[in-house]
C-alpha cells in the first residue's frame, strides 16, 4: 500500500494523541472529515493501524520496576522455540517478547512492582522453563523516550 504525505500525518497525528476525533484530525491535515475518516478507516482496514492503546503511569498500576531480560536457549530447535514462546505469552510480566538474532535468543522486557516481584517471576515462572541456559537482566533506570 502506498502512503501518501496525508497518510502519514495521519499517522503521526494518531500516534500522538489517538483520542482525537476526525473533526480535529482532518483539520489538522486540511481535510474535510469525510475524506479524513475514509483513510482512517482505510489504514485500519489494510493494517497499516493495527490498534489503539493508551499510556500509563507505570508507578500508579504497581508496575514500577522495568526489565529488559535476555534469555539464551539450551538448545535450538523447533519444538523448544514454540514451547518457549507459548509458556512466556501466558506470563502477564512479560510485556514484549522478541526472538532475536546476536549473543541471545529472546529480549523481554518485563515490568513489576519491585525487585522482590522480579525474583519471584524469575524463581516461579521463568525458571519453570527447561530449555532456558542463561538470562540475563538488565534494570531500566529511567525512560528517556
Amino acid at each position: 500500500m502506498e502512503l501518501d504525505k496525508i497518510d502519514l500525518a495521519i499517522i503521526e497525528i494518531l500516534t500522538e494523541n489517538a483520542k482525537l476525533n476526525n473533526k480535529e484530525i482532518a483539520a489538522q491535515v486540511g481535510l474535510t472529515i469525510t475524506p479524513t475518516y475514509e483513510r482512517i478507516k482505510r489504514l485500519e482496514r489494510t493494517g497499516v493501524i493495527k490498534n489503539y492503546t493508551v499510556e500509563l503511569d507505570k508507578i500508579a498500576i504497581g508496575k514500577s520496576l522495568q526489565v529488559f531480560c535476555q534469555v539464551s536457549l539450551k538448545e535450538h530447535n523447533l519444538k523448544l522455540l514454540k514451547k518457549f514462546e507459548d509458556q512466556v505469552v501466558e506470563f502477564p510480566e512479560v510485556s514484549a517478547c522478541y526472538h532475536i538474532a546476536g549473543d541471545h535468543d529472546y529480549a523481554m522486557f518485563i515490568e513489576v512492582f519491585d525487585m522482590v516481584a522480579y525474583e519471584r517471576f524469575l524463581r516461579e515462572k521463568l525458571a519453570t522453563i527447561p530449555s532456558i541456559g542463561n538470562v540475563q537482566s538488565s534494570f531500566v533506570m529511567s525512560e528517556i523516550k
